[in-house]
């Protein structure tokens, strides 16, 4: 599960990037539940994002024409220099280079040798999002990727994780993924072997993509509909999982609405 013990090679913040700032938050006020509020005036914009007070994430305008829209996961790192330099020697691309965030930290922007983008955290005063694995927050990571072992190889090495492989049928493998040397409950995310037909958002390339605790995911997702939204795949009940739903926002920035089984 997710916690905010952050811990190396863990998921520490999520970040939409966003062609309407406004727009955005309106549609996830209305699905999640979600505040935001100015980060500063020097921040071109950014907005953190609150869930009964406590921040939950951040979101931003493009900054780029380039740039796509989409949601970013940062992952922990106690050096993201050393963790960048690792990254292209196993194949990934540098799209941002190391850089100081006010202070909080240092932030990097890369991407897989698969063409999944991901973000690196150091922190520094700013650790990460203040709550999660609760109803408006994140509970769940999600890759899917046209190789799930280069991905597994990519990542593993890189981070340390370890990886657990569950039979889907039909040959189809979920690995779940938890940082180094943890137990069972550290699980904090997936992935998964997709067909680059299938990932069209990313013209084929890999996806990460948040997953989102909700109390009631059918509620939540015609919220997503009635909001100007998009729902790919449910709702519907995975077994041993929840009740699930594969979305996007009006923007085309992809994310999941999971009320998890109790217990």
């Amino acid at each position: 599960m997710l916690t905010t013990n952050y811990l190396d090679g863990s998921p520490s913040w999520i970040e939409l990037s966003t062609s309407d700032i406004d727009g955005a938050m309106e549609f996830y006020g209305r699905v999640l539940g979600w505040e935001s509020e100015s980060a500063g005036p020097d921040t071109g914009g950014y907005r953190m994002l609150r869930s009964d007070g406590a921040v939950v994430g951040g979101a931003g305008p493009l900054m780029a024409d380039d740039q796509p829209v989409a949601w970013e996961i940062y992952f922990t790192t106690p050096d993201v220099r050393t963790t960048v330099r690792r990254a292209q020697e196993l194949g990934a691309s540098v799209y941002v280079e190391p850089m100081d965030v006010m202070g909080l930290g240092h932030m990097a922007y890369l991407a897989d040798p698969q063409g999944g983008g991901f973000s690196l955290w150091e922190p520094a005063s700013f650790p990460g999002m203040e709550r999660t694995d609760v109803p408006g927050s994140l509970m769940w990571t999600e890759l899917w990727t046209p190789s799930a072992q280069g991905a597994k190889d990519f990542y593993g090495t890189l981070f340390g994780w370890e990886f657990n492989d569950m039979s889907m049928g039909d040959g189809a493998v979920y690995s779940t993924v938890r940082p180094h040397d943890t137990g069972e409950e550290r699980y904090f995310g997936g992935v998964m072997n997709v067909d680059p037909a299938d990932l069209p958002a990313t013209e084929g390339a890999a996806d990460w993509h948040p997953v989102f605790h909700v109390t009631d995911c059918d509620r939540a997702a015609s919220a997503v509909t009635d909001g100007g939204g998009q729902v790919y795949m449910g709702p519907e009940d995975a077994t041993g999982v929840g009740r699930i739903a594969v979305c996007a926002d009006p923007y085309s920035a992809g994310f999941v609405l999971l009320t998890p089984d109790p217990g």
